[in-house]
């Protein structure tokens, strides 16, 4: 007769340590086990040899929903495929989708260019993955992934006016496919067909200062009372070497010879890709006389244990925020929340003094040589190595003798002629 659900409810293990074994119908059976648990088996023959094939646990599985699974496997038996070697291809899919999936491609192909990243820009692409890819399209296998659909997540991305991140999304999928389509886990990629809908970013200049303006910036840094000493002498190293916020703010020490009027930058506080930095040259950098007085100044702030020109007083160990003077020029009104006297942020007097200094006539490679600018001519990068150091320690001479005339209230006097 059947398996009642009281019937299978009540059983109790034998008590000779052996399975007590319930039958149902059509080959069902409940196994009590010595322990106490009880598991579905439907018992069937394949090719002559009788096999065996769990379907669930009681109670979890029900009386009822075991005999839908018995009829399911006899169904499978009666059209020629042994149920049980079915659940083990079902079950080596599932596996082998987990392992295909566009997440776990994506972070095996994450995996391989973190070696080459900064550790902060290894974990920005992940999250930029985990945030818009991973949600909507992480489970599926990628090869089932289409055009459309990642088209869709592109869309919301950009529909969110975050244009530029939308576009490194795009970037980053396009080399995640390609990762699956040469190890043969997907045949195309829908990424590369979608550079040409995607929304352009209007790149903007960053927010800089006009010649005209810089006279009233001076006396709004010479007259505020809300900025430290060492503060506003930050502001006259990266105004007149025009050096990138990060790399001044880690300045040591040790980088510093005032007796020879330079600046040593190691690579590694350059803004560099993170695999170029350990065969990069130091970027050398000649110090102006103001300058040189300006390091003078801070000597007398140094910290016994603290190796930094820009010391941290917050943290004794570190160097000055990279915020630090973006707070400060919102609190002249010309940053953040706060711009009634105009818009600049720190990378912006970079701009300045190089609009400047080409339209004065200063030699243009001495200009980004100082800033530092990569060289994007292959050819002339090979060839053209020259530091023009001394070049530019003349056009810095004159970069900082005009800033002073400025800071010091001339109606913003032309700055000397290129030597």
């Amino acid at each position: 007769m059947p398996l009642t659900k009281l019937e299978a409810d009540k059983a109790k293990p034998r008590t000779d340590g052996k399975p007590l074994k319930l039958s149902d119908s059509l080959g069902l059976s409940l196994w009590v086990m010595p322990n106490g648990a009880k598991y579905w088996r439907l018992k069937y023959r394949w090719q002559g040899k009788e096999k065996s094939l769990a379907l669930g646990v009681f109670p979890d599985s029900s009386l009822k929903m075991a005999r839908e699974k018995r009829d399911e496997a006899r169904r499978i038996l009666a059209n020629g495929t042994d149920p049980g070697e079915r659940r083990k291809a079902d079950k080596l899919a599932i596996v082998l989708a987990q392992k295909n999936s566009s997440e776990a491609i994506a972070k095996e192909w994450h995996k391989v260019k973190a070696a080459e990243w900064a550790p902060r820009h290894a974990q920005a692409v992940l999250k930029t993955l985990q945030t818009y890819l991973f949600p909507t399209l992480g489970k599926r296998p990628i090869s089932e992934i289409t055009a459309m659909e990642l088209l869709t997540v592109f869309r919301g991305v950009e529909g969110a006016g975050k244009l530029d991140t939308a576009k490194r999304l795009r970037e980053r999928c396009n080399a995640i496919f390609r990762l699956a389509v040469i190890s043969g886990r997907a045949q195309f990629n829908p990424a590369a067909d979608l550079v040409g809908v995607m929304m352009t970013p209007i790149s903007k200049p960053r927010p800089s200062l006009r010649q005209e303006e810089l006279p009233r910036f001076f006396e709004a840094i010479n007259s505020t009372e809300g900025m430290t000493y060492q503060t506003r002498l930050l502001f006259r190293v990266l105004m007149t070497c025009f050096t990138r916020i990060g790399e001044t703010v880690r300045a040591e020490w040790s980088h510093i010879d005032l007796d020879n009027a330079l600046w040593t930058i190691p690579p590694e506080n350059r803004k560099l890709k993170h695999k170029l930095k350990a065969s990069a040259n130091p970027h050398l950098v000649p110090l102006p006389d103001q300058i040189v007085q300006t390091f003078r100044e801070l000597e007398s702030f140094r910290l016994a244990d603290n190796p930094y020109v820009f010391p941290s007083f917050r943290h004794p160990k570190r160097h000055m925020s990279e915020a630090t003077p973006l707070k400060a020029l919102e609190r002249l009104g010309y940053a953040g929340r706060n711009k009634e006297n105009g818009h600049v942020v720190t990378h912006g007097f970079r701009a300045t003094a190089s609009t400047i200094l080409n339209e004065t006539g200063f030699n243009p490679d001495a200009v980004e040589r100082q800033l530092a600018h990569t060289e994007q001519n292959a050819v002339r990068a090979a060839y053209n190595r020259a530091q023009y150091l001394e070049e530019r320690r003349s056009m810095l001479q004159c970069w900082a003798d005009y800033l002073e005339r400025v800071s010091n209230g001339d109606t913003a006097p032309p700055l000397p002629a290129a030597r």
